[in-house]
């Protein structure tokens, strides 16, 4: 029974990944500098919180590899790759927290959103400072956290959200797999 829950896991992962894969290319809205608004956290939060912590983060290292390869890598030297792909997709996987646990698509949404919110903030506040203009949204800035903090926010906040509400659509007809419940044993 065991090795066949692995090749399931390893099975849905790589299905998940390619789906992620798939829709972060339907951009509804893009940065200048990178960072865009599309549903391509759901399979990787999804994947996270039905398998656990582990396979989540793998998911989300891999999701990250593609990211950067595949969709342009905007990036300003080894730090930002790092931080901005390699570590902003893997910490989605921090959704698996909560696996098993009541309401874990939801809590599990927030974790990994928030964390990779807080990666992004950080790369932007720290390495991508040197490239702050002097006014964004209208206002002037003058601290590369503040700045930083209106950039990621602007696209992270709606990805969340927009998470949230797929999550609650599906939750009635689909509950058992956004739960994984249909992985445990009858």
């Amino acid at each position: 029974m065991k090795s066949k829950l692995t090749l399931r896991a390893l099975t849905e992962g790589a299905v998940m990944v390619a789906a992620a894969q798939v829709l972060s290319y339907l951009k509804l809205w893009e940065m200048p500098w990178g960072g865009s608004i599309t549903l391509a956290m759901i399979p990787i939060l999804l994947y996270a919180v039905r398998w656990g912590l582990g396979p989540g983060l793998l998911a989300g290292f891999v999701f990250g590899i593609l990211q950067f390869m595949f969709d342009g890598g905007f990036a300003i030297g080894w730090q930002s790759i790092i931080g901005d792909y390699l570590l902003a997709f893997t910490v989605l996987g921090l959704a698996g927290l909560v696996h098993g646990k009541k309401g874990s698509i939801f809590t599990g949404t927030i974790i990994g959103g928030l964390a990779r919110f807080l990666v992004h903030y950080v790369v932007g506040a720290t390495i991508w400072a040197e490239y702050m203009p002097e006014t964004f949204f209208g206002m002037s800035m003058h601290s590369p956290w503040f700045y930083s903090l209106l950039y990621n926010l602007a696209y992270m906040l709606p990805n969340i959200v927009i998470c949230l509400v797929v999550f609650a659509a599906l939750w009635a007809p689909m509950r058992k797999y956004l739960t994984g419940a249909d992985l445990k044993k009858n």
